[in-house]
């Protein structure tokens, strides 16, 4: 899908994003998506929380996946994570990374700042579930579009 007729990441954005899930997952045994929208009727955060069951984030074994949503056309973005580890994170740390973001997002570094959230939601993850000896991918790492 293409936003305003063209990807809103180039082949090689979208590689070093996907590289950056990869590399935040081998620290954990957390699953990261990241999620683009072309626009978003309603509440941010509701939209992101469907998103985050149409892809079956809440069926990890330790419901410890976390989405980013981002809807660059309307300048909207939302980071969720299950309960898994949003009981060990909270509140606190989704405002500092959904913050480096924004401030990332308003310097136009949308790879990069979004890249830096990936990998500090990795460290996250590792420090409260870390990677184990029968650790398994149980989500795709490619970007996914919806409408």
């Amino acid at each position: 899908m293409s936003l305003f007729n063209k990807p809103f990441f180039s082949p090689q954005e979208a590689e070093a994003i996907q590289q950056s899930i990869v590399e935040a997952e081998c620290l954990c045994s957390g699953e990261i998506r990241v999620h683009i929208d072309r626009n978003c009727k309603g509440n941010v955060l509701d939209k992101a929380q469907a998103v985050f069951i149409k892809l079956g984030m809440q069926s990890t074994r330790l419901r410890n996946g976390v989405l980013i949503y981002l809807v660059p056309k309307q300048k909207l973005m939302a980071i969720i994570g299950d309960v898994g580890i949003h009981e060990k994170v909270g509140k606190d740390f989704w405002d500092n990374i959904y913050l480096q973001m924004k401030t990332d997002f308003a310097k136009e570094q949308y790879c990069e700042g979004l890249q830096t959230a990936i990998l500090s939601v990795g460290k996250a993850l590792q420090t409260h579930f870390p990677i184990q000896d029968d650790d398994q991918n149980e989500l795709s790492n490619t970007i996914s579009y919806g409408d």
